[in-house]
């Protein structure tokens, strides 16, 4: 999936990945993709509680080797 800006958050905990999503998204437009990339197991719940939150989509979840990806799509 195309992403029109990416956030590398691996390494941080919980509430440091969420809030960096929350910035990120400020600065984009409506319908833009973010790719969110993690480390942080809790993430994973975190993402889909901030997306039914906010109104945001959540288009997809995946983890492959200890990394999740999150593509999520500005309301």
């Amino acid at each position: 999936m195309q992403a029109d800006k990416e956030l590398d958050v691996r390494g941080m905990s919980c509430p440091l990945p969420i809030l960096k999503t929350k910035k990120s998204l400020a600065d984009m437009g409506s319908g833009q993709v973010l790719r969110i990339i993690s480390t942080d197991g809790g993430s994973v719940g975190d993402m889909r509680a901030f997306s039914k939150q906010t109104g945001h989509e959540l288009i997809s979840v995946a983890q492959e080797g200890g990394e999740y990806t999150f593509f999520l799509r500005k309301k």
